[in-house]
Order: structure tokens, then C-alpha cells, then sequence
């Protein structure tokens, strides 16, 4: 089976159900009217406040769009690159990628115009479907790329340069084209987060995408009457792979654009959603604006949310505490995986699990994995080693770059780069990355240990902490402290704080800035690094 038979068979079992809906939250015209309100309201094109789409309409246009990529010449093993924003065209458009046997690539809304034609001349992309948000970045570049032979814009006011996909799907068949596919076949590249420079190109198999349906659903328990509230950005593997479990189970998905703590709580209440993906901001900004009294629960309906998870990064224990205090009736999963194992899933903790939160949890469905040494052997107790996955989900290689994936993959074993260490019930703790591991006077410092303790403290909203070069000990710590709105701390008081931790471990510089993250929540180390290691140290001021 490949993933788009699951497509076509929602459409013949639930063809008049909702099976997508797009909520535009910075397009709404009245807060106190409700999101299907909203949708009766007069707009322009494409400034609707909630669309919806059922499993028969979601067949029908990605169909349609797949139709319309073969009347241009498009062939298995194609390449149609995907440069959208969330949106309720986003998915149709993959799937239909995916019906001709061309590869979906999907791109990152941030990328920069080099970073889109590094990317569409690495993985060998001859069509690019764009929205407005990408129109001068894509003009800047189009011209360099001689494999681009066909440019699709989504939306009004359609440029030059490119053909409407709105105006040209209404005339191609909505019939499946005749295009057989397999588990075997290529169906995808995604790219890395290019933290070590521009991002690689990670090339899947429909075994992988459908296999990511099979982990989801088994590990989430998804059935028709669940509702999932996708807010991360769908370029991501993390949350399509989540919605692949909607996908199995035939039930409706609600995509929010904008991340506000008002938005999500308000999208939960008034489209029943009952599973809720979230990052380690976003939950935090939840619970604060909770805190503050901006959010009042009395206000929402919420009765029928059942499980909030997150993945992406280390999750603090405290943060989970925090949550379970507000939500105590709600469900809680963490979920660990790369875009080379397709996404979340190849580890998690499982719902059953919460009395160990601060783990990553065990091997996934369908997954396997170890903590070996540097040489390959298996560590002993709870020594420190690099995680291995292995499973269906594992990527075929870093396209056209043999000696990256001779790095990574070694007797189908991927090789994670994240340090990790188990207990006695066999959980797995992450313990950093293994490019962010700070030496300093040949102790290992694990930069995640440091950053959890400092989450503790309640005036802080955020912690990165950093390697920074030094003369005598190689490198010394350094931690990155946002403070929460409206409080202030100083570099005192956050020394006595960390008298706690074992004396090594303890920070040697405090700096209190903006912990950046990028779309999937992670903290973006190699940018912190940029500003302030060596000559560009920036002497930051110690109150906020």
C-alpha cells in the first residue's frame, strides 16, 4: 500500500465528511463571533476566516493538480518542489505530487532566495508550486535554475512569471491518473535544518510515509471521532507525520495559521479538537497567559481535549508538572524523531508513561534502538552514548551526497548525532546533541542537564546555554536567559540560583537576550554561537 490508496479510500467511505479545515485567525472581523460565523462572512479570495474541505473534495483536487502536472510532462521520479504556507491547498498539492510518482519536496517558508535555489538545485526540483508570501524571493532566483521548467502560483493576483494553479485545475479530470506506485518507489525529499550549514536532502520511499501512518495511529490511538489541531508549519515531517494518523483513522484535521495562545485555546473550543501537537514555547506561552489572566478556561470549551503532545526538542519535566496542574484530565505523550526517520515517532514515552516524564521514552512501533560508544558497542547502565534507530521509516540516503549518509547510516542503523543515556526500566533520557557538548577543563558539559535546571526558576521564560571559547579551560559555559514579561532578574541572582548544581556544571557567564528558536521549536545554537562566540561576543546587559 502507498500512502495516497488512504486518500482514495476516505473518499469513497466518508466522501461528504470534513476532512480539512483552515482556520485565519489575523482575517477574523469579530472575536466574539465563532469560526463558522466566520465563514458566512462576505471576503475576498483567498481572506476567507475558515475553510473547510471534504474527504471527496480533498480526492478530487489532488487529483485534479496531479492531472495538470502530467499534461506538463511530469514523469515518475520527478521532482515538484512545495513553497507554501499552511494552508488548505497544501496537502491536495502534495498528494496530487504523489499520484503521478513524481517526489514531493516540500521546502521552508524561512528560506532565504540562496536557500530556495541551493535547495531546488540539490534535489533536482523541475516544478515549484508557490504562494504570495514567496513571490519576490522566487522571482530573484527562478532564472538561475535550468531544470525549473514549470512555476504554479496559489492565490490571487498571479505574477508574471508563473501559472495560476487556482485558474488551471478547474480544467483537468478529477479521475486518478493511471500512475502505479509502490512501497519501494521514491516519494520524497525533505531537508535537514541545515544547523551545520546548508541543509542536506533526505530522500524517502513510500514505505516510510505509510509506515509513519501505521506509528501514528498505534501510538495515538486516532479514531473518526478525534479532531487534530495541526499548528506547526506542514513542510516539516513532524506535523504531517502526526496528521498521518487522522489520515489512517478517516478523521477531520484543522490546520490554525498563527501560533497566539488565545488562537489555539479558542480553535480547541469551537472545533471540538480532541489531540493537540504543541512545541515547548507555545505550551509555555499557553500556561502563562493563563497565568496572567488573558486566557480564562471558564471562557472555552475543552472538555473534549484528550491528549496534548510534544516533540521537536527536550521537553522540561517542570513544564509537564506545570501543564498536568492546569489540564489534569488531559493525556500527555512526547514523541522523538528526525526528518531521516521520517518524523516523530521512532522513539516516545506513551501515554501510559507519564510517571517517567523527562524521558524520550522507548523504541516506537515498529522501531528499534540502542546507545552505543563511539566504536559501535553497546554502553552499559547508564553511561552516556550517541542513539540509534533503525526501522521503516529510516531514510534511503542523503540525495547525491554518499559521504554524508556513509556518516549517518551503517548496516541500516541511523546513527542520531543525540547523546543519550537509559535507566534500569529501560527509558531513554536525552542528554544533548553531540555537536553541542561543551568541554571544559575535560569535563563533558550536556548543555539540555543545564537548561532544565534553570527552567526551574520562574522568572524565566527560555535558556540556551552555549560553549564560549576560553584560553584556559577550552570552553566554558554560557547560559542565554530570556526573562519572562514583565520580571527581572539579575546576574547575581541567577548564579545563587544555579548554587545547586555541582560546581562544573554551573554557568561561568549569564546573558540575558532572546532565545531564538526556528519553526519547529528548536533552539537555534548555531545562531547563538555566530553572535556570541570569539570576537563577537556581545556584552549584554545583566537586568531585564
Amino acid at each position: 500500500m502507498v500512502i495516497t490508496e488512504l486518500l482514495e479510500r476516505n473518499a469513497k467511505l466518508y466522501p461528504d465528511e470534513v476532512a480539512l479545515v483552515e482556520l485565519n485567525p489575523a482575517n477574523q472581523p469579530d472575536p466574539n463571533l465563532t469560526w463558522r460565523e466566520f465563514s458566512l462572512i462576505e471576503a475576498a479570495p483567498g481572506e476567507r476566516y475558515r475553510r473547510e474541505m471534504t474527504w471527496r473534495e480533498f480526492d478530487i483536487k489532488a487529483n485534479r493538480f496531479a492531472n495538470l502536472l502530467l499534461t506538463r510532462g511530469v514523469k515518475k521520479g520527478d521532482k515538484v518542489a512545495i513553497l507554501l504556507m499552511n494552508c488548505l491547498e497544501w496537502l491536495p498539492v502534495y498528494f496530487g505530487v504523489l499520484k503521478t510518482g513524481a517526489l514531493a519536496v516540500p521546502m521552508n517558508y524561512r528560506y532565504s532566495a540562496d536557500e530556495i535555489r541551493y535547495c531546488a538545485e540539490l534535489a533536482d526540483v523541475s516544478v515549484l508550486v508557490f504562494g504570495p508570501e514567496f513571490t519576490t524571493r522566487v522571482q530573484s532566483v527562478f532564472l538561475d535554475l535550468p531544470l525549473l521548467k514549470n512555476l504554479f502560483y496559489v492565490g490571487s493576483d498571479v505574477p508574471e512569471f508563473a501559472d495560476s494553479y487556482d485558474r488551471l485545475v478547474t480544467y483537468c479530470s478529477s479521475t486518478a491518473p493511471a500512475v502505479a506506485c509502490d512501497e519501494d518507489d521514491y516519494a520524497a525529499i525533505y531537508f535537514s535544518s541545515g544547523t551545520t550549514g546548508f541543509p542536506k536532502a533526505i530522500l524517502h520511499k513510500h514505505l516510510s510515509l505509510i509506515s509513519s501512518c501505521r506509528v501514528e495511529q498505534n501510538h495515538h490511538g486516532q479514531t473518526r471521532d478525534d479532531v487534530f489541531l495541526c499548528i506547526p508549519p506542514l513542510y516539516h515531517t513532524g506535523a504531517k507525520m502526526h496528521w498521518f494518523g487522522s489520515l489512517l483513522s478517516g478523521s477531520r484535521a484543522v490546520i490554525l495559521r498563527g501560533v497566539s495562545p488565545e488562537g489555539i485555546i479558542r480553535a480547541v473550543s469551537q472545533e471540538k479538537a480532541t489531540i493537540v501537537w504543541l512545541l515547548v514555547p507555545w505550551a509555555q506561552d499557553i500556561l502563562d497567559a493563563i497565568d496572567r489572566g488573558d486566557i480564562k478556561l471558564e471562557d472555552y470549551r475543552l472538555d473534549q481535549w484528550r491528549l496534548m503532545h510534544i516533540g521537536a526538542q527536550p521537553v522540561p519535566p517542570s513544564l509537564i508538572k506545570r501543564w498536568k496542574k492546569v489540564f489534569p484530565h488531559h493525556q500527555y505523550d512526547t514523541n522523538y524523531g528526525l526528518s531521516e526517520s521520517i518524523g516523530p515517532g521512532c522513539v516516545h514515552l506513551g501515554v501510559e508513561n507519564i510517571h517517567k516524564v523527562g524521558a524520550i521514552g522507548i523504541p516506537g512501533y515498529l522501531w528499534e534502538a540502542r546507545i552505543v560508544r563511539p566504536d559501535g558497542t553497546e554502553v552499559e547502565g547508564d553511561e552516556v552514548g550517541e542513539l540509534i534507530v533503525k526501522g521503516p521509516g529510516v531514510m534511503t540516503c542523503y540525495y547525491k551526497n554518499p559521504e554524508a549518509t556513509a556518516e549517518v547510516l551503517k548496516d541500516g542503523w541511523l546513527y542520531t548525532g543525540d547523546m543519550a543515556k537509559r535507566d534500569e526500566d529501560g527509558f531513554i533520557y536525552l542528554v544533548d546533541r553531540k555537536k553541542d557538548v561543551i568541554i571544559t577543563g575535560g569535563e563533558n558539559l550536556y548543555p539540555v542537564q543545564i537548561e532544565d535546571f534553570l527552567r526551574k526558576n520562574d522568572k524565566i521564560k527560555d535558556v540556551a546555554v552555549i560553549g564560549l571559547p576560553d584560553d584556559r579551560l577550552g570552553e566554558i559555559a554560557a547560559a542565554i536567559v530570556e526573562i519572562k514579561e514583565g520580571m527581572t532578574a539579575t546576574e547575581d541572582e541567577i548564579n545563587a540560583f544555579c548554587a545547586e548544581m555541582p560546581r562544573y556544571k554551573r554557568p561561568r557567564k549569564i546573558i540575558f537576550a532572546h532565545v531564538p528558536r526556528n519553526p519547529t521549536g528548536k533552539i537555534e545554537k548555531p545562531k547563538l554561537r555566530e553572535i556570541y562566540c570569539g570576537k563577537r561576543l556581545v556584552e549584554a546587559q545583566t537586568t531585564r
